[in-house]
């Protein structure tokens, strides 16, 4: 069996490192795809689905330096499910929604911005190689 998760979105937040007691270092980042289609009556519908993301070791390291909020970047990995029930992690908001949480260890985290991007300057799609 296999399981290969392939993300492209961007980050909600600047990555957040620690290290391990043993000194690996360990990266979190959240990382927002979206989606849109129209219904049968033309409105137009976006999705945006979260994802929170983990990498280890020096790839680590290099999100903590190169990538900031609003960052592009494509992440390669695999679902992690609940400990107890194997599905996603259910959730409810102080308000009363209840959401999902997807969990994801990165094998592969690729920069997409364009160098301009990383400058604060406005992101160009037209430049952004995949």
């Amino acid at each position: 069996m296999f399981q290969k998760l392939i993300l492209v979105g961007r980050l909600g937040a600047d990555p957040e490192m620690r290290f391990t007691p043993n000194g690996q270092a360990v990266a979190n980042f959240s990382v927002a795809t979206d989606r849109s289609y129209r219904t049968a009556e033309g409105e137009q519908v976006k999705i945006t689905t979260w994802f929170k993301i983990s990498v280890w070791g020096k790839m680590a390291e290099n999100c903590n330096t190169y990538l900031r909020k609003g960052s592009l970047c494509l992440v390669e990995g695999v679902l992690n499910p609940d400990k107890e029930t194997g599905r996603p992690k259910i959730w409810t908001s102080a308000d009363g929604r209840q959401g999902t949480s997807y969990d994801v260890n990165a094998d592969t985290v690729r920069f997409l911005d364009s160098k301009k991007s990383t400058e604060n300057e406005q992101i160009d799609e037209n430049e952004v190689l995949f």
